[in-house]
């Protein structure tokens, strides 16, 4: 459920903050979620929504189950909203098995991104207004349900003029991705950035973004029966080059730079041998930035590669960065307004994404634990 960071206790694996909504939740099958303390004037009387809830963590196509729960009356700074749509990213997958950085009490609804519409707004709401398009600020406001009450605080509006799915699915990776390019490297038009996990959500949108910024994208994918289609798409996004993993350890390699200058920034997903080979290619000083590790193997760096080359080794995570700039929103507002911007240009586009219905969540939730999964699942409530 959608429940404001003040009652929705995340917690680092070493401890937790505290466990209001846990204990507003330890209760049967019908629900009271979300009462929030800060929620002291009643607008509409108590409702119930339809929400993807877990009370332990385990596979999520066996733990998550839909179930009511009721939602609090609207308070003078809250809004009342309706989910319209929210993707399944490996993130909240994460949550659900209990191995993420940060965890939620439980019970607790799945979902940490997605864009839902206002319908009501408390009396001393400014900000927003029914008819607007919010997506949430930060990770754990639980977006895997049909409607939540929540702070004016805890979302940020976006132009309800963007296709849904872009919307849907603005808040993680194309959050990412732009910060990867904008923040470790000064890249201008006609220098190259490197990645592997091209295909993955922030791989398109780091396609995407490149190119409309002038940069050449060399995108690593693993082979596989449907390369040529899927190298096909994303050369369609934008991509300047796609190749096999494989191709990184061959002579050809050789042949691309001759077409374009080595990379300065190298974006790892996967770990292991694929993120060792990203560091080969890069220029001399260059950076590597690592948000993902999907072969669950660590990164090793070759000491050549540091002494002779002098490559920078770093971490980048959205969600610490929306923490460390929470204090100041205009940082979040210019980024999200230069990727709308993109979208309503046709310059952005979502990610394949296949829709299913909240009641058939477990073919989403199954669809994505699959390996070489091409498409994102989105709830469409």
């Amino acid at each position: 459920m959608w429940l404001p960071l003040h009652t929705f206790c995340l917690r680092s694996r070493t401890g937790c903050r505290g466990s209001f909504v846990a204990a507003l939740l330890r209760r049967p099958r019908h629900i009271h979620a979300n009462v929030s303390p800060f929620s002291h004037s009643a607008g509409r009387s108590a409702q119930a929504c339809k929400a993807l809830l877990y009370r332990t963590h385990g596979d999520p196509s066996r733990v998550v189950q839909l179930e009511d729960v009721d939602i609090s009356p609207v308070g003078t700074k809250d809004v009342l909203v309706k989910v319209l749509a929210a993707p399944v990213n490996p993130s909240d997958m994460n949550m659900i098995q209990g191995t993420y950085a940060i965890l939620p009490d439980l019970p607790a609804v799945g979902g940490n991104e997605g864009v839902a519409e206002v319908i009501e707004v408390g009396s001393q709401v400014k900000s927003l207004k029914a008819g607007d398009w919010v997506i949430p600020k930060d990770a754990g406001l639980g977006t895997w349900r049909t409607e939540a009450v929540l702070a004016e605080d805890d979302v940020i509006s976006l132009p309800n003029d963007i296709p849904l799915l872009s919307a849907a699915t603005l808040g993680v990776n194309p959050c990412t991705a732009f910060r990867m390019l904008s923040d470790f490297e000064d890249l201008k038009p006609g220098d190259s950035v490197i990645q592997n996990a091209a295909n993955s959500g922030v791989g398109q949108a780091v396609i995407q973004i490149a190119a409309a910024r002038g940069i050449n994208t060399i995108n690593v994918i693993r082979d596989r029966p449907e390369f040529t289609q899927l190298s096909d798409r994303l050369m369609g996004m934008g991509a300047s080059h796609v190749i096999k993993e494989e191709t990184l350890r061959r002579p050809e390699i050789k042949e691309l730079f001759k077409t374009c200058p080595k990379p300065k920034l190298a974006l790892n997903g996967v770990g292991g041998k694929s993120a060792t080979e990203l560091l080969r290619h890069l220029q001399v000083g260059g950076s590597m930035v690592t948000y993902g590790g999907m072969s669950k193997q660590p990164v090793t760096v070759p000491v050549s590669a540091l002494i002779f080359k002098d490559v920078k080794v770093r971490g980048f995570w959205v969600t610490q960065w929306k923490r460390d700039h929470s204090h100041d929103g205009r940082a979040f507002r210019t980024m999200l307004d230069e990727l709308c911007s993109l979208i309503q240009q046709g310059k952005l586009t979502a990610p394949a994404c296949t829709e299913v219905g909240l009641q058939e969540y477990r073919k989403a939730l199954d669809a994505a634990m699959q390996p070489f999964t091409s498409t994102k699942q989105v709830l469409i409530m």
